[in-house]
């Protein structure tokens, strides 16, 4: 008789003790694991008629598609969780933390941005609240917030959240309170052009097309200082547009595409410009 089978043995003869003091059966499940073997069974039945018992229930784990418990699988799950390999680790900001709120308005819609920050380490949160409470763009910005500040928080840097989101175009969109962003083409646009101002190097920005009013000043004066210069007999090979070419709205009187004018833009087809004098 091997051990398993011994194991079992003892719950038969717990219930053959009491069994003569009982006048039906006695209801007492002999758990047994997966790998048991019909001989093992087979002999759990026999020695169980031969104390006198009435009944003998078994469960095999695993028999069952589902099971309230298995301890086995608990313990196989909870190690796969703590052995997992580049687990996301959620970096939470202190209970008090500093922020910036931001004011400001694209086209006909307003509203506030409010960033949380970790110590002395940049962004960590954000929250948006965009014209009345109640309106689906409200619960959608609401939604759309936490969902990125669960990213930042999970490591993804704000560089990665702009380049996805500048640029993007819905409405509303149009003219905007900002001296810095004069033009926006949606909500989520004028954000990340707003947010890459307040935490992002110049360099990260320029890859994005975001300058702030005295960086498009200075590019302006070096276009500008270039254009002076007399012209070589042999000319460069043309450069690909430039961030702000690529980033330039399209025309709200006639749809075309504008162009870069010092600190904003122009159309070439009808005058038309962004807000600028």
């Amino acid at each position: 008789m091997g051990e398993h089978t011994i194991h079992y043995m003892g719950h038969v003869k717990m219930m053959a003790a009491a069994q003569p003091f009982i006048s039906g059966a006695i209801s007492k499940t002999v758990n047994m694991p997966e790998h048991v073997t019909v001989e093992e069974v087979e002999q759990m039945f026999v020695e169980g008629w031969r104390l006198g018992l009435k009944a003998v229930a078994i469960y095999r784990d695993n028999c069952k598609v589902a099971q309230p418990l298995s301890a086995d699988k608990r313990k196989s799950a909870k190690e796969a969780v703590v052995d997992l390999p580049g687990r996301p680790i959620r970096r939470r900001l202190p209970q008090n933390r500093t922020a910036r709120t931001i004011s400001f308005s694209v086209g006909d819609a307003e509203g506030y941005i409010t960033a949380g920050e970790y110590p002395n380490d940049g962004i960590g949160e954000i929250f948006l609240k965009v014209s009345k409470q109640g309106s689906t763009l409200s619960g959608v910005m609401d939604a759309f917030a936490i969902a990125v500040s669960l990213g930042l928080q999970y490591g993804v840097p704000l560089e990665a959240f702009a380049h996805k989101f500048v640029n993007m175009r819905f409405e509303p969109s149009g003219i905007t309170n900002d001296p810095e962003i004069r033009f926006a083409s949606s909500l989520v646009d004028y954000v990340f052009r707003r947010l890459a101002l307040e935490y992002l190097p110049a360099d990260k920005r320029g890859e994005l097309g975001v300058q702030s009013v005295e960086e498009r000043k200075q590019y302006a004066d070096d276009h500008a200082a270039t254009e002076e210069q007399p012209r070589l007999i042999q000319l460069p090979p043309a450069e690909k547009p430039g961030s702000r070419e690529t980033d330039a709205p399209l025309c709200y009187s006639c749809g075309s595409k504008m162009q870069p004018a010092g600190s904003c833009y122009v159309c070439t087809s009808c005058g038309s410009t962004s807000g600028c004098s």
